[in-house]
């Protein structure tokens, strides 16, 4: 893209370039990392939305990156054991208060060299993270609810941001609908990281990891290697995508 008018904010682009990665919603295409952000409190932690998007990213093939913001206002301190069982999955979890700068600097590191889609629900704090990234505010922030403790969604449109050279951030709208319909539900299984190893100890081919008894995921879950929690979530989102799937037939 070259600017032809930077006064008024005018520029033609000059080259195009193949989409790699392509996502319908939001549209956005060629990203190389999902900025999953989930807020400890206010509102409460979707963690269904966020094996939703780690499945997404996972089929996409790109690096998922999970945040845990607002951590300062959990009392009780539960992010602790979200970002336990993240980890001991393999993905990478960072902690932070963004506004107070609290794990920014980590937050930045981890950014690097990617093209960055920071995603979640309205009001888990975004565009707060964004400004505070930036230290200026270069996207508008949210408020929270008193009725009901979810965010009002202010992002509306997509936006690029450029750190540097070879790091971008895109600010997305809330996926307060998001869907992940391009996974088949017998598919499901391969875009939970540690369902792969227990799959191989399924007595079936096959085995959906519902019904069957004799099923290498609920070995696992007996000896630990995977959450009940996390469990239970796969079976909401393969229902949901196999409902999905029988309206289709009709």
């Amino acid at each position: 893209m070259d600017i032809v008018d930077e006064e008024n904010k005018k520029a033609v682009i000059t080259t195009i370039r193949a989409r790699e990665v392509y996502v319908k919603r939001p549209k956005v295409a060629n990203i190389t990392q999902l900025v999953l952000v989930v807020s400890s409190k206010n509102p409460k932690p979707d963690l269904l939305m966020l094996d939703k998007q780690l499945a997404f990213a996972e089929f996409l093939g790109i690096q998922s990156l999970i945040v845990l913001n607002k951590t300062d206002l959990d009392q009780q301190e539960q992010f602790k054991k979200i970002k336990e069982v993240y980890e001991t999955i393999g993905y990478k979890v960072i902690e932070t208060e963004a506004k107070c700068q609290k794990g920014i600097e980590a937050l930045k590191e981890s950014l690097k060299n990617n093209i960055n889609a920071f995603s979640g629900n309205s009001g888990v704090g975004k565009s707060t993270l964004i400004n505070a990234i930036f230290q200026k505010d270069v996207t508008k922030e949210g408020e929270i609810s008193k009725r009901n403790k979810r965010g009002k969604n202010t992002t509306t449109a997509i936006a690029l941001y450029e750190i540097d050279e070879n790091t971008y951030i895109a600010d997305t709208p809330g996926f307060s609908t998001f869907a992940i319909s391009e996974i088949e539900s017998k598919t499901l299984e391969q875009y939970f990281k540690e369902f792969r190893e227990p799959i191989k100890e399924c007595e079936f081919v096959g085995c959906t990891h519902i019904k069957e008894e004799n099923c290498g995921i609920k070995q696992a879950i007996h000896t630990g290697k995977i959450t009940q929690e996390r469990y239970d979530r796969f079976c909401k989102i393969y229902q949901e995508l196999k409902q999905k799937e029988e309206r289709k037939k009709w």
